[in-house]
């Protein structure tokens, strides 16, 4: 490892660039969310190609830095978490404003934590797993035009040295950022506002670290931000009311160690930075997620404040719920409506880390006496009430999420299901290979004829739960549940969402 980044040799094959196979889903951009969307497609065996217009490094310097629990819940269905938990630090709770501790370790996950683990080391992950899975990779090809019909959609791009080349899939995926070439090519607004900005991003040594391994101070016009990344280094996230200076002004270390004595008092006896950045802040999200064979996931569709470290987990989170969509309509086995649902399910997941990351921002930026003031009482409030933290650590950690259900519902569809014991093992090793689990105490043959797209188990222990059927997703939400369901009526809820009836028993 060095100062400017983490080298993988460009010699070997997984990158071929000049394969011209057509594509079912072309994915551009190859961040977290792009590299986990385009590995869930290759492994349900759906052909993919993934654009990126850098060149292929990942670099040791980024902006994301936890990951939540439902992330950590989705890797594990993919059988990545461990791998990531082992290059990771454990935090079971986080202190905002000296008053109000977020607490993890009550959360009703396998995962019951934050897990402080650099954007570049689950790059290396993501990556790994789609070069495993067959995905088609074109490094330093820029989009510069994308257009769709009743077929299919087009994509113009520019690759090494200039050259201009056509792609053409079925469906575009943009996961390419912010500033998304996919979502102005559509003519999709952004909507927003900047909320802060000249905000100072800093990774340095302390000679005198906090003693928590995240932990966030304010005081007067400053806030600041540390996470210990464990390997020497700490992250920094600072900001001053009082200097607004441009993006393109240099940053020096001094400047960031007079930022953080303003919010801290002192600034740790900070030196050798490896990186010194400003950026902004903004609010924005797309009115749609979805124009006709082209998507948008990440930070295309929505951007929020870092505050609660939610954007990489939520941008996961919307390719692990489209991948599985995309893949069942292309292979035949559902309606192009499924893909609707996306909109409908994420959107407001995306609405609502604006709004949880902006209040955590805003109390942070406190400025006149009323509103310090203002912020402690909310602080202490949230503290006494358990219930109310409670919700707050489940929102951050995105288990606490529930989809919309048809009416007259099971109570429990639409909702994320926890990790369980089965009979074959557990619940998120089941979901492994993209496949649906059927939770039944009905008694089946060994063969379902649907063995590649659905697992059957059965539930361990005693209790309520183990006498309702439950058919979980691929992304491991209800997708329907009953109570003491008849055979006839688990047989239709399978052929219903997977498109196939189940085999005869006997």
């Amino acid at each position: 490892m060095n100062g400017t980044g983490i080298g993988i040799d460009p010699n070997r094959t997984p990158h071929p660039g000049a394969d011209h196979t057509p594509s079912s889903v072309i994915v551009v951009g190859c961040g977290p969310t792009g590299l986990l969307l385009a590995g869930d497609l290759a492994a349900a065996g759906v052909p993919v190609t993934l654009v990126e217009k850098r060149p292929h490094r990942i670099s040791n310097l980024s902006r994301a830095i936890v990951v939540h629990a439902r992330t950590l819940e989705l890797l594990d269905a993919r059988a990545l978490a461990e791998e990531a938990e082992s290059l990771g630090r454990r935090l079971d709770r986080m202190n905002l404003f000296t008053r109000l501790t977020v607490e993890f370790d009550t959360l009703p996950s396998r995962f019951n934590h934050l897990l402080i683990l650099p954007q570049y080391e689950m790059e290396r992950i993501l990556e790994r797993r789609a070069i495993e899975a067959g995905v088609r990779f074109r490094y330093e090809t820029e989009v510069t035009g994308v257009g769709q019909d009743e077929d299919g959609v087009t994509v113009e791009t520019r690759g090494p040295g200039g050259a201009s080349e056509t792609l053409r899939a079925q469906y575009v995926v943009g996961t390419d950022g912010m500033r998304s070439t996919v979502r102005n090519a559509v003519g999709l607004p952004f909507p927003g506002r900047s909320v802060i900005r000249s905000v100072l991003l800093a990774d340095v040594r302390l000679a005198e670290p906090p003693k928590d391994v995240l932990s966030v101070h304010a005081r007067g016009d400053a806030f600041v931000f540390f996470a210990d990344f464990g390997d020497g280094y700490y992250r920094v996230v600072a900001w001053n009311r009082r200097r607004d200076i441009p993006e393109s002004e240099p940053l020096h270390l001094e400047e960031v160690r007079e930022t953080v004595r303003l919010a801290a008092g002192h600034d740790f006896g900070m030196h050798d930075a490896r990186w010194l950045s400003r950026f902004h802040s903004d609010e924005r999200q797309a009115p749609a997620y979805r124009v006709g064979r082209v998507f948008l996931a990440g930070d295309a569709a929505h951007v929020h404040t870092p505050a609660g470290g939610q954007g990489m987990n939520i941008g996961m989170q919307d390719a692990a719920n489209l991948g599985w969509k995309l893949a069942a309509v292309l292979q035949g086995r559902a309606d192009d409506a499924l893909l609707d649902t996306y909109q409908t399910e994420r959107h407001p997941v995306g609405t609502e880390a604006m709004r949880s990351s902006g209040a955590i921002v805003r109390l942070a930026m406190a400025n006149h006496p009323w509103e310090r003031g203002l912020r402690a009482v909310v602080a202490t409030t949230l503290n006494i009430l358990t219930s109310a933290r409670r919700k707050l650590a489940l929102q951050i950690a995105g288990v606490g999420v529930k989809y919309g259900a048809p009416a007259g519902a099971h109570r429990l569809t639409g909702s994320r299901v926890a990790d369980v014991a089965l009979e074959g093992g557990r619940l998120y090793e089941a979901l492994r290979g993209g496949r649906f689990v059927l939770i039944t105490p009905e008694e089946y043959a060994d063969k379902t004829g649907l063995e590649d797209r659905l697992a059957v188990e059965r539930r361990t222990g005693r209790g309520r739960d183990t006498r309702t059927t439950v058919l979980v997703r691929p992304d491991g939400y209800v997708a329907w549940a009953a109570d003491s369901p008849s055979r006839s009526d688990i047989e239709e809820a399978v052929a219903r969402h997977l498109g196939q009836s189940m085999a005869p028993v006997g």
